[in-house]
């Protein structure tokens, strides 16, 4: 530590009182008055700590009781966002806001020596005229924040002044700054889309720059709101759910809206949850696999197949990056393997393409528990309603089999489960097929690996590994034209 004095600095509290109205939520404000700081303006119901034997909720119930007559249980008192805040004149603080949605009493002007007027604001439409500290926790606690830094300038004013916000949102141990809430623009357009939504839970995949929120509705309805990394991604999900999505029926969910702009879409829930990770008998992953099987068929018949377009196989220059990326993890061998299955890939007569899922694995494929038997209704084969499809940002035609790919790993050492899946899909591969699903298999391995050298993620390094080693035992003999093992 530097010499000097140790650096001290007030802590506060603020007390964001939410209850929901058919507008939507509305927090408790007043306005300050007298001889304090920022007379005349909006703030939160505030106050410091007394001093070292209070916590910060037994001041938040105390200052609740003192400023506003409400009593809060303890219990009720939620963290809502820590902010570090400097203010124009060069003092600094550290303001910890609570969310309270239950207590006992009506709030009222408790002290009308410092506060002039009091009520109830939208949360989505703040007043002007407030204090730029206070509203800066409000837009991090509406950003759904964990801790937010808001350093002033000599100069600023008191009051917010949307020109010199300075807002800065810290981003949590996932890396997003945005974690339990959209952003104000996307609130905006899913509630234009399906009214009002009073609650918000992040239901992101940890794995990528993944942002979904599960949005539950005043009226008690369930959607999905999804805001896509690139254009790319929106542009498929959005065609997919359009286009041959609506054949599958109550297996995919329906598209409500969809905003080029934000890259955001709002979708209709699909009940189930992922098989990845789920734990079943060998029986029942046999029944899954058959409808699994099933549902591939209809996504692949969903329209009819047309001629591959000219130049549109595996190539050398696409197997280099990915190679590139992986290199550090590769075996020896692995690289003149992969290289040498694109060549044969060069050979290798074009398969028609279909509309194909293109992220097609355990975690986006769905299952109800609570429906019928799976032994007999893999039986019947005529279950496919009990398995879903979700997320469709890589959805595009190609050949059937970029479908296989993923789920492929999935029955890597069953081929039980590869044969139930063909049994719903209503056929065996062609020679063509196999040899094509063996090449972008280790295209696709390859490409976990850079992926995950790149964004520091063991498991996809690993699987790739695993991948590549299983391809390597089990196809030494290069294809014919057909695609038959020579």
């Amino acid at each position: 530590m530097s010499g000097g004095e140790r650096h001290t600095e007030p802590v506060d509290v603020h007390l964001i009182l939410r209850r929901e109205s058919a507008a939507g939520p509305e927090i408790l404000l007043s306005r300050r008055a007298g001889q304090v700081y920022a007379a005349g303006l909006w703030h939160l119901p505030s106050g410091h700590l007394d001093g070292p034997h209070e916590d910060v909720v037994a001041a938040l119930v105390r200052e609740a009781r003192e400023e506003t007559g409400v009593v809060i249980d303890p219990a009720d008192a939620r963290a809502a966002v820590t902010v570090h805040h400097r203010s124009p004149g060069g003092a600094s603080r550290t303001g910890y806001f609570f969310e309270v949605r239950r207590w006992q009493g009506t709030a009222r002007i408790a002290e009308p020596d410092v506060c002039d007027a009091m009520g109830w604001a939208p949360l989505d439409a703040l007043p002007t005229g407030m204090v730029a500290y206070c509203r800066a926790g409000l837009d991090a606690y509406s950003a759904g924040a964990r801790l937010a830094v808001h350093f002033q300038l000599p100069g600023d004013a008191v009051a917010f002044d949307s020109g010199t916000d300075r807002l800065r949102i810290v981003p949590d141990v996932t890396g997003r700054a945005f974690a339990s809430r959209p952003d104000a623009a996307v609130v905006e357009f899913a509630e234009r889309a399906v009214g009002r939504i009073t609650e918000w839970t992040d239901a992101s995949w940890a794995r990528e720059n993944s942002r979904v929120w599960r949005a539950q509705g005043i009226q008690g309805g369930t959607w999905y709101v999804k805001v896509h990394q690139n254009d790319k991604f929106h542009g498929r999900e959005v065609r997919g759910l359009r286009t041959w999505a609506p054949a599958l029926g109550a297996a995919a969910p329906r598209l409500v809206a969809a905003d080029e702009r934000l890259r955001a879409v709002v979708l209709t829930a699909v009940p189930g949850r992922p098989l990845h990770g789920a734990l079943l008998t060998p029986r029942q992953e046999r029944a899954l696999f058959h409808r699994i099987g099933a549902l591939a068929r209809r996504i692949h018949q969903s329209s009819p197949p047309r001629p591959a377009p000219a130049g549109s196989g595996p190539t050398i220059a696409k197997a280099d990056r990915h190679l590139a990326g992986a290199q550090s993890h590769l075996k020896p061998g692995d690289e003149e393997f992969v290289r040498e299955l694109v060549r044969q890939a060069e050979n290798l007569q074009l398969l028609d393409w279909v509309e194909t899922h293109g992220d097609f694995q355990l975690r986006n494929i769905l299952y109800a528990t609570e429906t019928a038997s799976e032994d007999t209704a893999c039986e019947r084969g005529d279950a496919d309603d009990l398995v879903a499809v979700i997320d469709f940002e890589r959805s595009e035609p190609g050949p059937a089999v970029r479908d296989l790919v993923r789920l492929s790993d999935a029955w890597d050492g069953r081929p039980d489960l590869f044969e139930a899946f063909l049994s719903g899909y209503g056929r065996h591969l062609t020679a063509a097929e196999e040899a094509r699903l063996v090449i972008d298999t280790a295209l696709d391995a390859v490409s976990g690996i850079a992926y995950g050298t790149a964004h520091g993620d063991p498991e996809l390094i690993e699987r790739g590994r695993r991948t590549l080693t299983r391809l390597r035992a089990e196809h030494q003999a290069p294809f014919s034209s057909t695609g038959e093992a020579g």
